[in-house]
């Protein structure tokens, strides 16, 4: 199948993927969506971290039909190969077809959420559908805390039923999701001079993925790993000292790669002995899954300023001691992860290394253990930190209009039943719960595999099965 641009939908994502789009980077998106609005003369607003909502009054004869929000989040995560020059600030996603799936060359796709975007747009656009009022709720910085849909006002929403497209499946809808925050630990550096060799150290080969979908899977956190590398090669006694270390670029993703620059008075040999030892021990531990592990080692040019053995020390230890990945499943859903954390990204800046993390749980107090567990841990490494983003989980609701009228949409096309599914992510579906109580609320969206990964794909076939069952859904709510 074709990426066919004459459908409304694959024309809309086409457009989305021209227009960076990134976190915090969205006001050229947002200014495209009020242009869109203001061409067909539909009511809109624009705040001031570019959310944006468009209202379409209902087709003539159901202006009394209750409304219906509909809902998708602009930004996209921002991840590419490291053999991969693109600029996300400038440059315009360069899309492949191959065998029916849609993806970007080297980088994330952002089809999470850019088809939620282009689904609203064809809605929109299309005057032979018929519908009631429609409230189209574009949001802002969803990928890093869901920060434009926190900043929403409750009165620009009149609708107390919500159509998220931030989910995907065709034939299944999300029934809950989880509540979280994120912690950003900050270490000061003592520098010291520095004669002796310097080393480049690299994990690579790890799969990665959505640090909600996947944390339960038990893949290897590159930053993780690479503390375990250097915190073993310490133990056998060897000298090392940090020079900088650089791991991950979203804490919501797990990460796949992470760098150290170190500098010791043990020869290279020796210290190749010492991490491909433990390299060896960690792909065994990973074999099933995650078997791509590898470490590169080598020598490179000589640094004059190092991290003093305390820093190197106190980092290593934080990291390597932190809590991090799947830590609780429910006992009431099979299969649901119930509490996580994930040490998505280390940066090197100047005189800091920041740790980034986003915690996870469908239960509030496990977010506050969590939080105390990292804060702890940091404050014995004699860090600082900051806790932000605290966004609202969105609880199960046994009685749904909307979920059956899903139902009977699923059943009228494909012949089945509607599968329900309860969600580990962060989802915005919560932010707009615990702003209206009385929101009903479903998820619809495409198949879509890797997402926050440049190895995101969209299945093309279901991309379109998914437009027309979430017409037939609006229809539906007349």
């Amino acid at each position: 199948m074709d990426f066919d641009i004459t459908k409304a939908h694959c024309k809309f994502f086409d457009d989305i993927c021209k227009i960076p789009h990134g976190s915090k980077n969205e006001k050229e998106l947002s200014n495209y969506l009020v242009d869109f609005a203001k061409t067909r003369n539909l009511r809109y607003i624009q705040d001031e971290l570019w959310n944006v909502i468009i209202y379409k009054d209902a087709t003539v004869g159901y202006e009394t039909a209750k409304p219906l929000m509909i809902q998708a989040h602009i930004d996209m995560v921002c991840e590419k190969n490291k053999s991969s020059s693109h600029d996300f600030e400038k440059d315009a996603l360069e899309l492949i077809v191959e065998d029916g799936i849609l993806k970007a060359n080297g980088t994330t796709l952002g089809a999470d959420d850019g088809v939620g975007v282009a689904y609203m747009l064809a809605i929109l656009a299309d005057d032979s559908l018929v519908h009631p009022p429609l409230e189209c709720v574009f949001t802002t910085q969803e990928e890093i805390g869901l920060i434009g849909a926190i900043a929403l006002k409750p009165e620009y929403i009149n609708a107390r039923r919500m159509i998220s497209l931030d989910g995907g499946g065709e034939t299944n809808t999300m029934l809950s999701s989880a509540g979280g925050c994120r912690v950003v630990v900050t270490k000061k550096m003592i520098y010291e001079d520095n004669t002796d060799a310097t080393y480049h150290l690299a994990v690579r080969g790890l799969s990665g993925g959505h640090s909600g979908g996947e944390i339960h899977k038990e893949k290897g956190n590159a930053n993780k790993l690479m503390a375990r590398l250097i915190k073993e090669a310490m133990i056998a006694k060897n000298d090392i000292r940090l020079v900088s270390i650089n791991g991950g670029l979203k804490d919501n993703a797990i990460p796949r790669e992470c760098d150290a620059i170190i500098a010791s008075k043990v020869g290279k040999e020796k210290l190749a002995k010492a991490f491909n030892k433990t390299a060896g021990d960690i792909k065994g531990e990973l074999e099933f899954s995650d078997a791509g592990f590898y470490i590169e080692f080598d020598e490179v040019v000589k640094v004059t300023q190092c991290m003093d053995k305390t820093t190197t020390d106190e980092i290593i230890n934080f990291i390597y001691l932190v809590p991090n990945g799947f830590r609780a499943r429910s006992m009431a859903i099979e299969g649901l992860t119930l509490t996580s954390l994930n040490l998505g990204v280390i940066t090197t800046e100047c005189d800091t290394i920041n740790c980034y993390f986003a915690i996870r749980s469908a239960i509030e107090s496990a977010v506050h253990d969590l939080v105390n567990q990292v804060t702890t841990v940091a404050t014995l490494a004699s860090a600082s930190y900051v806790i932000d983003s605290r966004y609202p989980g969105w609880n199960y609701s046994p009685e749904s209009e909307l979920r059956d009228i899903m139902q009977k949409c699923v059943h009228e096309q494909y012949g089945k039943d509607l599968d329900l599914i309860a969600a580990h992510g962060g989802c915005e579906c919560g932010v707009f719960k615990a702003m209206h109580p009385d929101m009903d609320i479903i998820m619809v969206g495409p198949v879509s595999k890797y997402i926050h990964t440049p190895d995101e794909q969209l299945d093309l076939a279901s991309f379109d099965r998914a437009y027309a069952l979430l017409t037939s859904i609006v229809t539906g709510n007349l």
